[in-house]
């Protein structure tokens, strides 16, 4: 992401964390600033490596702090299989996301198809199982890399 994109985006947070009641300190803010800055999802120890090397010793659950907040407030998204994290492309409003992953670069796309969180709702539903929560990541290659193996 550009810089002037990513500027853009940390003003926007603060708006809606503000709206929300909520603070987004420095150290919220910073985590969130290299989620936006990263190529691919990054996970919470290269979040810490890159803390560190700017405000000296922390520990870990500093970034897992700032983590949760940024979760909790539907600013970033957790990508379960690798265990890392993007910044979400709507924080505006509130949503389920799917994601496509690349094996090859770790590119990742966050997609919002309402059918597919509708169908699953509604297969739960008919089984007797409500559907709190989904986690829908779709694994292959995406368009430079598959153009690269051709």
């Amino acid at each position: 992401m550009r810089s002037r994109d990513i500027e853009r985006a940390l003003r926007r947070a603060q708006q809606l964390c503000a709206a929300r009641g909520a603070r987004l300190t420095p150290v919220r803010r910073r985590v969130l600033e290299l989620i936006l800055a990263a190529a691919q999802p990054i996970g919470a120890y290269a979040l810490l490596a890159a803390l560190q090397g700017e405000r000296g010793k922390l520990g870990p659950p500093t970034v897992y702090r700032a983590l949760d907040f940024l979760l909790a407030h539907k600013l970033v998204h957790k990508i379960e299989s690798v265990s890392a994290f993007v910044a979400c492309d709507d924080a505006d409003h509130p949503h389920q996301s799917q994601f496509m992953i690349c094996d090859d670069c770790g590119a990742t796309e966050e997609i919002q198809d309402e059918a597919i969180v509708e169908s699953l709702r509604r297969l739960g539903e008919d089984r007797g199982f409500s559907v709190a929560r989904q986690v829908i990541e779709a694994r292959g290659l995406c368009p430079a890399c598959r153009a690269a193996h051709r």
